[in-house]
């Protein structure tokens, strides 16, 4: 009941879709990220009425709050959520990592304190896999260890192999379960930042007849260019047939380069997160409408947008809505940039299957210029991402 159908390429850019038992979707495209059931300020119908197909949750976060017992109880979680379309859970194994102190790794798994309340928990592969079955996704996770990406070479290897252990246990618990009809599990490609780990994870990786393959351990540290090299590296290595997630990106200019290098899925809390702090993604670039530019500004931020704030408010009034410590701010940023990064995956659809990607991503990188101090934002939000803060 899943599938995935290469429809059009323009160079390494690929279009596709996918289907699954609560619909189809179109790649490349970007998951908005509802990781506890919900993206953070926005409903499911507006979240919707953007261009949203798909949605991420964690399992980590629905585990521990409200419990996966509760979630398949109430139906699974489109049912529980009000989403109705295709729904991708992650592991927790991200999620696990990113805890510090609070977790401790053994080949048997992560053993770590809730950071709610401190209870002791104990995910293996088999019970990550089962977790996931509880809450009903579309798409599901392996369970792997993510370290930082340019770490010391040997907690690199140690993190890839042990990942490469789990994997096999994740499959044949899938494989096993009834839910293997209606959900699909992605493997997840580890090794860091180097060439050689990554080709040795990619080969072990592919040989599992997984229902798709991610790139994980990227955006956790290291830079751009490093990112672009494996994410290349590793597109090159996985079948063509079937769909290619990164995991953790969502920068504009970030998915514009990594669709280029053949990636088809992308999530992030990024356009949300930076939104509830005033920055707003304009086809210049981030901006921060505090400044002082804005405050006279009777206009929309951005002519040419069709998200609800823009045909409705001016900048003057979101100024004034994040200056007077207003909800109402904070919800129309996120409409706002969720709505820009939605129309930029429809975009790129377009422009890849009209044969002039090459183009459209040269104008662009041209006109869109994120500033060095964005640039570390971008490093580092999926870190606090992972700890809770969505």
């Amino acid at each position: 009941m899943f599938n995935y159908q290469l429809q059009a390429t323009d160079g390494a850019a690929r279009v596709g879709q996918i289907t699954t038992p609560h619909g189809t979707a179109q790649t490349p495209l970007f998951m908005p990220v509802a990781t506890q059931g919900t993206v953070k300020g926005l409903t499911f119908d507006e979240v919707r009425s953007l261009g949203a197909e798909t949605v991420l949750s964690n399992a980590y976060h629905l585990y521990l709050r409200p419990g996966v017992a509760r979630v398949r109880e109430a139906g699974g979680l489109h049912r529980f959520m009000g989403w109705h379309g295709p729904t991708l859970t992650d592991s927790g194994g991200y999620q696990a990592f990113s805890m510090g102190s609070l977790r401790r790794v053994s080949d048997d798994g992560i053993a770590f304190r809730s950071h709610i309340d401190g209870s002791a928990h104990f995910f293996t592969p088999q019970s990550a896999t089962v977790n996931q079955h509880g809450i009903g996704a579309d798409i599901i996770m392996c369970f792997d260890q993510c370290v930082f990406s340019a770490g010391e070479p040997a907690a690199v290897r140690d993190a890839m192999e042990r990942t490469h252990r789990w994997a096999p246990l994740c499959y044949e618990t899938h494989a096993a379960s009834p839910n293997a009809g209606r959900q699909a599990l992605f493997g997840i490609v580890q090794g860091g930042t180097f060439p050689d780990l990554r080709a040795q994870s990619a080969e072990f990786i592919t040989s599992i007849p997984f229902d798709g393959y991610a790139i994980g351990g990227l955006a956790v540290g290291e830079t751009k260019d490093e990112m672009h090299r494996i994410t290349e590296q590793v597109c090159r290595t996985l079948p063509a047939g079937k769909p290619r997630y990164l995991m953790g990106v969502g920068s504009p200019e970030d998915l514009v380069n990594s669709v280029a290098l053949g990636v088809d899925m992308f999530d992030c809390v990024l356009p949300t997160r930076v939104a509830r702090n005033g920055a707003l993604f304009t086809p210049a670039g981030r901006v921060n409408i505090a400044n002082r530019r804005y405050a006279a500004q009777d206009a929309p931020l951005d002519d040419a947008c069709d998200c609800y704030a823009c045909r409705n408010y001016t900048a003057a009034y979101l100024r004034h809505l994040f200056k007077a410590g207003e909800m109402l701010g904070p919800r129309l940023a996120s409409l706002h940039n969720l709505r820009f990064v939605l129309r930029l995956m429809a975009d790129m659809q377009d422009a890849i299957a009209a044969g002039r990607f090459a183009q459209y991503r040269a104008q662009f990188l041209a006109a869109y210029r994120p500033t060095d101090e964005q640039r570390r934002q971008t490093q580092k939000h999926r870190w606090v991402a992972g700890r809770g803060a969505v």
